[in-house]
């Protein structure tokens, strides 16, 4: 094995991210009026944007489509070796073609144009290659061309494909904003990430409900109020009046607060140490603005009501980690 000091290795790893870095930035003088056309293609598609590639290009070309289609352009991958056994089928007079190839020449993309011809699919080519077969079929040809591959040996596709891949980028946001996806359709289409839940669930979908909401009459004694609160664990109670509106709700902090005044649980209703015109939520706001308010308030329990401000539910900070708000 050849022997290499860690500054070598410093500088090979600066010398690529420089490599890749200037790679990059010589593509914005390539968004042009043939990126525009690109961009409206896919716009006008009836159907699907169908993303091939053969290789390292092949595995651009998956990313590209699924950043397209997460991002309001539906698209999908299509090997192009199996393409010419059948999966072209998968391509309808509807869709678009986006096919990527560094040389232009790979020979299985090659394959498949006679049938893209026949079934008069427009077909964008993303090539370093202008003067390439593909380049020269395609409806608008992509120009990614690199001045030089990050790989000391210039083989290894590297600048080539992050190229690729940054094109790939500029043309899927472009779209986003041109179709004016927003940033709840993006939470339709990620309903299991993070981000879709905290765009989606709303406070009635992860509230306590029923019989486990805690919550005690004006009236009744603080000692009511103990029972109730570690019958149902949530740490407080709702204090309701004879309507079952909310009045006030008693927790640990007014508990301790109560004891520090020497006044007697037995004697006491919890009206009296309860804290009055508490904060409360509706079921149809987001689970994540929920959130926002306990940390604002510095509290870790909400009380939610209908429009009437009945009491319907209660909400702690442990349902938001749950749910995966948190």
């Amino acid at each position: 094995m050849k022997s290499i000091h860690d500054q070598n290795l410093k500088d090979l790893a600066l010398a690529v991210i420089k490599t890749e870095a200037e790679a990059v930035s010589d593509l914005a003088s390539r968004i042009d009026d043939e990126f525009v056309r690109a961009c409206h293609l896919m716009l006008n598609c009836k159907g699907r944007v169908v993303v091939t590639g053969m290789g390292k290009s092949g595995h651009i070309a998956g990313k590209i489509a699924a950043t397209l289609a997460s991002t309001g352009t539906p698209a999908f991958y299509v090997h192009p070796g199996e393409a010419s056994h059948g999966d072209l089928g998968m391509i309808t007079q509807q869709d678009v073609v986006l096919a990527l190839s560094n040389s232009g020449e790979t020979g299985e993309v090659l394959t498949i144009l006679p049938i893209i011809k026949r079934i008069d699919v427009p077909f964008i080519a993303m090539t370093g290659s202008p003067e390439s077969s593909l380049a020269t079929f395609a409806t608008v040809h992509l120009n990614v061309a690199v001045k030089q591959e990050a790989c000391p040996l210039g083989l290894a596709p590297t600048s080539s494909t992050t190229a690729a891949l940054v094109m790939g980028d500029a043309l899927a946001v472009s779209l986003l904003e041109a179709k004016g996806f927003t940033r709840d359709d993006f939470a339709l289409s990620h309903p299991g990430g993070s981000l879709g839940k905290r765009l989606l669930l709303l406070v009635s979908d992860i509230m306590h409900s029923g019989k486990e909401v805690p919550s005690i009459t004006e009236n009744a004694l603080v000692t009511g109020a103990l029972l109730e609160m570690t019958e149902k664990k949530l740490g407080m109670t709702a204090v309701v009046d004879k309507e079952k509106q909310v009045v006030g709700v008693f927790t640990d902090g007014d508990l301790r607060r109560m004891l520090e005044k020497d006044l007697d649980i037995h004697n006491t209703t919890v009206s009296e140490v309860m804290t009055p015109s508490c904060k409360v939520i509706k079921t149809d706001i987001l689970a994540a603005e929920a959130m926002k308010i306990m940390q604002q308030k510095k509290i870790n329990a909400l009380l939610v009501v209908d429009q009437e401000n009945e009491l319907v539910g209660a909400l702690n900070m442990h349902d938001l980690v749950r749910a995966g708000i948190v």
